[in-house]
């Protein structure tokens, strides 16, 4: 039988596709490099693992958790804002707790848009802004993230015709997969403009720790940020927790409504253990983090270096555990992929697999120990492109 039209207007799941490859190649006995998927290689801080442990004994925990979130949790998440960012927030009504921040990024579209409507999309950008639009019958148009622009979109290039039909915003930063930060300006440039015109601004924090030089600007500091919209957080980057699959959403209230009555249909709620340990991250030592950041600015330096010294034009991401650079020789994301994977064993993301603004630039991955990646630089310093 056919699939349905929805499931056909998916592309390939870009992640999915690299895996699968890359699973051939080391069942044929190939030893490949990943610098592909960003999957953090640091174990989850014993803390937090403990705690789930125990919460793993309490039969409580065993049965339907149901409903937006722990109140426990949700007051953890709050004071989190409060604490590290000078944001006051009402557990109950401005914090949803989530499978992870990618399945409410998914289903935003499905509580804001009509069929027809469009969404605002960044490119290159997370697959899931533009599958979750197109599940929800909604047009996407693309906004190019370059150089030229600081890899943020020029919301002033929309012609009159695509702002009337504009519903909801994008946004990401620190950004995957350029590793660029937003400035508080571009913020506030946004607020006015999504006030203006009624335009929803959905902001994907989920790098927001990992960082090196700057601290990234908060959205929902900002005066007004939480009359047109949300924040996205994940515990998956900054406590190493991919697996566990914890994240929330926060800020404006009716989004936050929405999307709970969305999920009382589609879901039971995060694991009561899941939440007991997200607490603990919250709430616990918060050294890790640090730790954490440091360990990425060392594979940094080192990754960063070694592609200059082969030649590579590259962006030194200011955050995220990524490496954006352009393809040598004027290859294309593909031709450039392909060419590492045939001739060095070395996986990468292709650029155009975040949207065709990607086109010519690989992302590395710096979730592999400091050995790894000398070693990919090795393999690729034999090329000759």
């Amino acid at each position: 039988m056919e699939k349905p039209q929805r499931l056909r207007s998916l592309p390939p799941y870009l992640f999915a596709d690299l895996e699968r490859r890359r699973r051939s190649l080391t069942a044929a006995g190939t030893e490949v490099l990943n610098l592909g998927i960003g999957d953090p290689d640091l174990p989850t801080p014993p803390h937090i693992v403990s705690a789930a442990a125990s919460a793993l004994r309490d039969s409580t925990t065993h049965r339907y958790p149901l409903g937006s979130g722990t109140p426990l949790l949700k007051r953890a998440i709050a004071e989190y804002h409060r604490r590290r960012h000078g944001i006051e927030l009402d557990p109950d009504s401005e914090i949803l707790v989530l499978i992870g921040s990618k399945e409410g990024i998914a289903h935003l579209p499905l509580v804001l848009v009509e069929s027809g409507e469009t969404v605002l999309v960044p490119d290159p950008g997370y697959p899931p802004y533009t599958s979750g639009s197109l599940l929800a019958g909604a047009s996407v148009r693309k906004l190019p993230l370059t150089v030229g622009n600081s890899f943020c979109p020029d919301l002033e290039a929309l012609e009159p015709s695509e702002l009337a039909k504009a519903k909801l915003l994008f946004l990401n930063y620190p950004n995957n997969p350029t590793g660029a930060l937003a400035s508080r300006s571009f913020y506030e440039k946004v607020i006015s403009w999504a006030r203006a015109h009624r335009v929803w601004v959905a902001q994907d924090a989920a790098y927001s720790e990992v960082y090196f030089d700057r601290e990234p600007e908060p959205f929902l500091r900002l005066p007004g940020a939480r009359e047109v919209g949300v924040e996205f957080h994940s515990l998956s980057k900054t406590y190493q927790m991919t697996g566990w699959r914890v994240g929330w959403v926060c800020g404006n209230r009716e989004i936050v409504e929405r999307l709970a009555q969305l999920k009382d249909h589609c879901d039971s709620g995060v694991f009561g253990v899941l939440q007991e340990a997200a607490r603990a991250a919250l709430e616990g030592p918060q050294d890790c983090v640090e730790k954490m950041r440091e360990v990425y600015r060392r594979r940094r330096e080192v990754f960063l270096e070694g592609l200059r010294k082969l030649g590579w034009e590259v962006h030194a991401s200011q955050a995220t555990f990524y490496v954006w650079a352009k393809v040598p020789a004027a290859r294309s994301s593909r031709e450039g992929a392909e060419i590492l994977l045939d001739r060095a064993q070395v996986l990468a993301t292709p650029g155009v697999g975040f949207g065709l603004s990607g086109e010519g630039y690989l992302r590395f991955s710096l979730t592999n120990p400091e050995e790894l990646l000398r070693a990919a630089l090795e393999r690729m310093g034999k090329l000759r492109w």
